[in-house]
């Protein structure tokens, strides 16, 4: 029996897994996504959480088939461009080629997807989009992406595809962390709602419990876990932002529904995980007004795997292209 790692490189968290043929997990490791330095000091941190995780496993990292990697950004061939959310990540960095020097793992298969293609393949195969044969799965964290099946086959287009959170839904809108205005991503991602909360509450006055909270539970950054509690203490700054984030999904997801006329959506990532089935809900109320066929939307839930997802669908990744590479041989 053959046993694979699974990395979920994401903004504020770098999770891991060791699953086996039948997708079972064996163990997992969680580390904190480094907020200063550059890529290879996100490498170095990946490398560590993986190995937590073999160990957890009662594995040694070299036993393993190959590795697999859901990395924001755009990827080619185990290069990562385009990264934004993650520090000092502008340029194109070769993660693949990193982690094998720094797990020892030379010739062993590494390959690396986008985050949340890979997340919404494993959600199609073992989770909540196993009866449809179209899904849209949109993950709600420090930015947003959603990743495509089409006909029961992943669409990633030129590599650049899912890219729901850069849908532009105001002109002229708010500034996004990529630069332009308007995307969904600027009003829904954590990173751009954390700036506007800091703008309302420091240089307008706002009111809001949430950099207490924070600080309060040792965090440097809003996670999703700050927002659910503000949320429970009826906090109004973090009802609003949060608020003005529903929106802006339901009109951004409903956009890419109007073109594509999936069957499903799935909502994934940090925020849409910790906020769950309400949540879900509530986005599927917000697209209903933006929706040419309103008369047929489409289900939304919640993604099964949770926090595991992205992991677990990077496993997948390398699980199928070691399986082809025996198939070819």
């Amino acid at each position: 029996m053959s046993s694979y790692g699974g990395i979920d490189l994401g903004g504020t968290k770098i999770q891991t897994v060791i699953v086996d043929d039948e997708h079972n997990v064996l163990g997992s490791a969680r580390r904190p996504t480094p907020t200063t330095g550059g890529p290879a000091d996100v490498a170095c941190e990946m490398a560590a959480a993986l190995c937590e995780a073999a160990k957890a496993a009662e594995l040694a990292v070299t036993a393993l088939a190959g590795i697999g990697v859901g990395s924001p950004g755009t990827i080619e061939a185990g290069n990562v461009s385009s990264a934004r959310n993650l520090p000092g990540w502008e340029g194109t960095f070769p993660l693949a080629a990193a982690l094998e020097t720094a797990l020892g793992v030379g010739g062993m298969p590494i390959l690396v997807g986008n985050d949340v293609q890979v997340a919404t393949d494993a959600e199609f195969k073992l989770g909540s989009g196993r009866p449809y044969g179209t899904l849209l799965g949109v993950f709600w964290g420090t930015g947003v992406g959603a990743g495509l099946i089409l006909d029961g086959k992943p669409w990633t287009g030129r590599g650049g595809a899912g890219e729901v959170g850069h849908m532009v839904i105001e002109i002229d809108g708010a500034r996004c962390t990529c630069g332009r205005r308007g995307c969904v991503e600027a009003y829904a991602g954590r990173a751009a709602m954390e700036t506007h909360a800091r703008e309302l509450h420091e240089q307008k006055g706002h009111k809001t419990d949430l950099f207490k909270l924070m600080k309060d539970h040792d965090r440097t950054r809003l996670t999703s876990g700050i927002w659910a509690r503000a949320l429970r203490d009826e906090d109004k700054l973090a009802t609003h932002i949060i608020d003005r984030a529903v929106g802006a999904l339901g009109a951004g997801i409903a956009s890419a529904v109007n073109l594509l006329d999936v069957e499903s959506v799935i909502v994934g990532g940090g925020l849409g995980i910790r906020l769950g089935d309400p949540y879900a809900k509530r986005i599927s109320e917000a697209m209903r007004p933006h929706l040419f066929a309103d008369n047929r939307p489409p289900d939304v839930q919640v993604a099964a795997l949770g926090d595991l997802g992205g992991a677990i669908g990077a496993s997948l990744l390398v699980e199928t292209g070691v399986a082809r590479t025996a198939a070819a041989s």
